[in-house]
């Protein structure tokens, strides 16, 4: 009855794919990139940069210049950016923003045409299926902070993100339709987030809909005034980032988990899940601070 997601190996040649229960323990050295503590890899040729403080990795998309699109290059980078270190107790929760007044434009058309051919255009599509799974089946909350136009994959991979926060000026597309490619990637995020019919006129029309739009719809957690964007998504990062490690990260894959189960079978996998956590230090831990009115004091 476990649902099975798809993860791609760290490191692996080839378009090899690894099936990895959510919930389960990830494999030892899984998407490691060097010892525990190091820097991220970072060099001016990479399109995202990353920086790591407090249990908080900030993820931001560098390439304005071509409205963050997301090329295969930054595809990879941005999947090597979410997979260093996984499973460092360090790591607490994943912030993606981007440069420039365009949070991500999609896919790099100009990687799609036909002189790439098939296996090119294959090899872009599954990359990036592999980075929006992995962004679901992480062990820590990631979450997007939007300041522009997120079209495309670029909306995907908005609708991806377990929390997503965006200024009042930013809006959100899937206009593929207009040049003739379906947004049928996308739309596999955007139609387990918002209301059917609003993902289907969207997929349809392709016309974007406003931040508030996207906020009542479902795509968005919160909209606030541009200039508050970075203090508001760094306080829920911030908040995220005092809690438990492996509670939360016990708590996500459950969560996702029970979703395409029945309701008599979420009420099942969750009550175990809720006696699992008991049983974890820091859910001990918690209990006894509370009965002690006191502080918990956290393992990770």
């Amino acid at each position: 009855m476990a649902a099975v997601a798809c993860l791609r190996a760290c490191g692996a040649k080839g378009r090899s794919w690894l099936l990895h229960r959510p919930g389960a323990p990830l494999a030892a050295g899984f998407c490691s990139r060097g010892p525990a503590g190091a820097r991220l890899p970072e060099s001016e040729s990479r399109p995202t940069s990353t920086r790591q403080r407090d249990g908080i990795r900030n993820i931001v998309l560098s390439n304005p210049r071509k409205r963050n699109a997301l090329s295969l290059a930054m595809l990879r980078s941005l999947q090597s950016d979410i997979l260093h270190e996984a499973e460092s107790q360090d790591l607490k929760v994943i912030v993606i923003s981007a440069k420039g007044p365009v949070f991500s434009s999609g896919h790099d058309l100009k990687e799609l045409t036909d002189e790439q051919g098939h296996n090119h255009h294959a090899e872009v599509f599954q990359t990036c299926s592999e980075v929006m799974m992995q962004i679901q089946n992480h062990p820590v909350p990631v979450i997007a902070m939007v300041n522009g136009l997120a079209t495309a994959a670029g909306c995907q991979l908005v609708a991806s993100c377990d929390i997503a926060v965006a200024s009042d000026t930013s809006s959100f597309a899937t206009p593929g339709v207009n040049i003739g490619l379906f947004c049928s990637t996308p739309g596999v995020a955007l139609g387990r987030t918002v209301p059917r019919k609003v993902a289907l006129e969207m997929l349809f029309t392709g016309e974007p809909i406003s931040a508030q739009e996207a906020l009542s719809h479902g795509l968005l957690s919160k909209v606030v005034p541009e200039e508050q964007l970075e203090e508001e998504t760094m306080r829920i990062a911030k908040k995220i980032a005092s809690m438990s490690r492996p509670v939360l990260s016990l708590g996500k894959a459950t969560f996702y988990k029970q979703l395409s189960q029945d309701l008599r079978t979420a009420y099942y996998l969750t009550s175990q899940t809720m006696v699992n956590n008991l049983a974890l230090q820091d859910g001990k831990e918690g209990i006894k601070a509370f009965i002690q009115k006191r502080k918990p004091v956290w393992s990770h």
